[in-house]
């Protein structure tokens, strides 16, 4: 332990602790910019320097580390001048267009304006050039005219995600951030995981939104408006109407889905337990048959992306399961449109998704096996919460009302989908009966749960040791699979029956289409929400569900049917690298 004083106020820390951190001990906060929680620091931005006693210059907070005795000040004329002068210089360079920006009000370049009392901007730019906006992805839209070059893109797209999309482009004043070969989003090795959306402080990365075309399906009295909303999403959208981090608000998220105007309010839930006898039973028989092992959970779309363009090799050994949403999707419009006598045409299929690459899904070319496109519109939770403020609709005010039949039932498992190691729980629930015609009798797995990069899990059914494994974001997925890959080459196998990988740290409840702000330690609190609800449910495993043994019953047959093959599987591609161009290939 070291002392230190900060503001004339003693405090004790640990040697190796930043002036940042030892000053929030001290009860100060230093206003950051560039800093994240979950990134390395880099100091790119200069908005945390303080004055340390002696020193001939000042000290960027977040990078710094406390030495014993020094006296450290960090509201000092000399420090507030040169805070105020870094924003007024960086706001010079920034479209103001506030009042129409997607970050208004929750934007922290305008938050810290606001906090160091900026009144005027003394440096004008007047030559300032409009730069070119990137739409060409599906999914997210760059505007490098609101760009800060605070770089947390780059570093949760490089460090964390391993995908490498983003990159420094240029000079000097000249510096820009661009995908890396400059193509486009849409053409390169973007993942659509929307993590560069979530750690962005300012307007300059987002999701392309649907909310126009669903308000238009809404307001035709010719269509039929169904809505899903993804496991994830009820332990989050609380957040984006001033509910505390972590708020279970599944029955008023169903009746302020209602109120919006949505014919048919449904559950993807549904599907994630359908997604379970259908994952299951081909674990199951690819154990049995000696199959190709081990089976890769195929839940993900961002993670989905990812093998077909980094590790084409392990296509094989991918669920051919579809999404719970993509499931959803071509059963509204097979199932539920023969159920309700509606025909398929005017069904209009939406879904709610904590997650940007849900929209990459959607329009993959092979999405259509009920014979329409299966998914017409993706919202993330911050667009469905945009149209409950324009409605007029505050969640904390609506009552608990049930979703609507035949698809809204779920169990405990289709519930734990939204936290990494979820699938991987819920298939294990299922698995054990579909081999042993037993149920497994303690279903908190907890080996696969928490936050921890790669988890590990060994399964012990009637003699069989089934050895699973999880991985949560795309650089934990990325060490998980080259060790696969080594094993396969060298051994021929692997030891892992079973991988379930998310492409989002903290799985869906960190996805790229959540709440702005969000970090780890928020992502942990979500994902307890989601075991608690688990927990209160009368059905816990997956099989249990009375609607998904009706629907086999009705429709469906078997897990694994000709007809289920036909509507809830799919393939993927080989996606080659030319010029900087991913093309896709069969």
């Amino acid at each position: 332990m070291i002392r230190a004083t900060i503001n004339n106020i003693e405090v004790e820390v640990k040697e190796g602790t930043t002036i940042l951190e030892a000053a929030k001990k001290a009860g100060f906060t230093i206003p950051t910019l560039c800093h994240h929680p979950d990134l390395k620091p880099k100091g790119s931005c200069g908005i945390c320097v303080v004055e340390v006693e002696g020193m001939p210059s000042l000290k960027r907070a977040c990078m710094t580390e406390v030495v014993n005795g020094w006296k450290i000040y960090t509201n000092t004329p000399l420090v507030r001048t040169t805070r105020k002068t870094i924003v007024e210089l960086i706001l010079s360079e920034h479209d103001m267009d506030c009042p129409t920006c997607i970050k208004n009000g929750r934007c922290e370049l305008q938050n810290l304006a606001t906090m160091l009392d900026i009144k005027d901007i003394k440096f004008k730019n007047n030559e300032k050039k409009k730069k070119r906006i990137d739409d060409s992805s599906v999914s997210i839209v760059r505007n490098p005219n609101k760009c800060i070059l605070c770089e947390r893109c780059l570093q949760v797209c490089s460090d964390i995600q391993t995908v490498n999309a983003l990159a420094l482009s240029q000079r000097g004043s000249e510096t820009i951030i661009t995908d890396a070969f400059d193509v486009g989003l849409g053409n390169s090795v973007c993942v659509n995981c929307g993590q560069c959306t979530v750690f962005c402080p300012v307007g300059a990365l987002y999701e392309k939104s649907d909310i126009d075309k669903v308000w238009d399906a809404i307001n035709d009295k010719d269509k039929h408006v169904v809505v899903q909303e993804a496991p994830a999403v009820r332990a989050m959208l609380g957040e984006e109407f001033g509910m505390e981090p972590g708020s279970l608000v599944v029955g008023k998220m169903y009746a302020a889905l209602r109120r919006l105007g949505f014919d048919a309010v449904f559950d993807t839930n549904f599907t994630a337990d359908l997604t379970i006898l259908e994952e299951g039973t081909e674990i199951v028989t690819r154990i049995k048959e000696g199959g190709k092992l081990p089976v890769i959970t195929s839940c993900s779309p961002g993670w989905v992306k990812f093998m077909e363009t980094f590790f084409p090799h392990l296509g094989e050994y991918l669920s051919t399961a579809k999404s719970p949403q993509q499931m959803f999707g071509a059963l509204s419009k097979t199932y539920y449109a023969e159920l309700k006598d509606i025909p398929p045409e005017k069904i209009v299929s939406v879904s709610i998704m904590p997650c940007t690459a849900k929209k990459f899904e959607c329009q993959r070319p092979e999405m259509t096996d009920s014979g329409y496109k299966d998914v017409d519109y993706v919202l993330t939770t911050r667009e469905i919460a945009r149209m409950m403020r324009e409605a007029g609709i505050d969640l904390k005010d609506m009552p608990d009302e049930p979703a609507d039949e035949p698809m809204g039932q779920y169990t405990g498992a289709g519930t734990i989908f939204g936290a990494t190691g979820g699938v991987m729980e819920a298939a294990l629930r299922s698995a054990y009966f579909l081999l042993t015609n037993r149920e497994l009798q303690d279903v908190d797995i907890t080996a696969v749960r928490g936050m921890e990069g790669i988890k590990e899990a060994q399964i012990d059914i009637d003699g069989l040791k089934l050895k699973v494994a999880v991985a949560h974001g795309l650089g934990n997925a990325r060490r998980l699979l080259n060790k696969v890959t080594e094993q396969l080459k060298n051994e021929g196998k692997s030891e892992y029956h079973a991988i379930e990988i998310m492409a989002c740290p903290g799985g869906c409840v960190g996805g790229g289409g959540q709440p702005w702000g969000s970090d780890m330690a928020r992502r942990a609190r979500r994902g307890e929400t989601l075991y608690k609800e688990d927990k209160s449910l009368p059905y816990r495993r997956s099989h249990e569900n009375p609607s998904i043994k009706l629907i086999y019953e009705r429709y469906l047959e078997k897990p694994n049917s000709k007809k289920a093959h036909h509507l809830l599987h799919t393939h993927y591609f080989k996606r080659s690298i030319i010029d900087g161009k991913v093309i896709n290939e069969h």
